[in-house]
């Protein structure tokens, strides 16, 4: 499955989703960034801006591409490629998401947060340049191992 993950940034705090709105959803009680699966024929940074829309309102304006993400077998769901942005210009009034609460956290007490353990690793590769490549392996939602390429 394709998908795309944002994080909107200003003024150093960060647009972070308390999960908890929607039925059946293997991010309960996880912070998130915004994002989702690829609808057909969408290119990585289509997917990232719908989403964002969709999910805040927000119309996103200059944004970076920092990352991929895969999670083999991401909790047994199948294999999961992630494009990762960094969201540093949008425009708009933020509304409400039906899959969870948003919240501007300071970029200092993100990783505070109750996040997927691989989270706590990627998210500082955020503040560095240029682009990195990295598999998540978890095992019963345990991450087990992982393993990146910086570009």
């Amino acid at each position: 499955m394709l998908t795309t993950l944002a994080y909107l940034r200003h003024g150093g705090r960060t647009l972070m989703m308390l999960r908890n709105r929607k039925p059946n959803d293997v991010h309960e009680g996880k912070w998130n960034g915004l994002g989702g699966r690829f609808e057909g024929g969408e290119s990585p940074e289509e997917c990232m801006r719908r989403e964002v829309r969709e999910e805040s309102g927000l119309e996103v304006e200059e944004a970076q591409l920092k990352g991929i993400l895969t999670f083999p077998n991401f909790a047994g769901r199948g294999d999961r490629w992630v494009f990762v942005f960094v969201v540093t210009r949008f425009s708009g009034k933020q509304g409400e998401c039906a899959e969870g609460e948003l919240h501007w956290i300071d970029d200092a007490e993100l990783l505070d947060l109750e996040l997927w353990p691989g989270d706590r690793v990627f998210l500082p590769w955020l503040n560095e340049p240029g682009l990195f490549s990295a598999k998540f392996t978890y095992e019963g939602g345990r991450l087990v191992s992982h393993q990146v390429e910086f570009y």
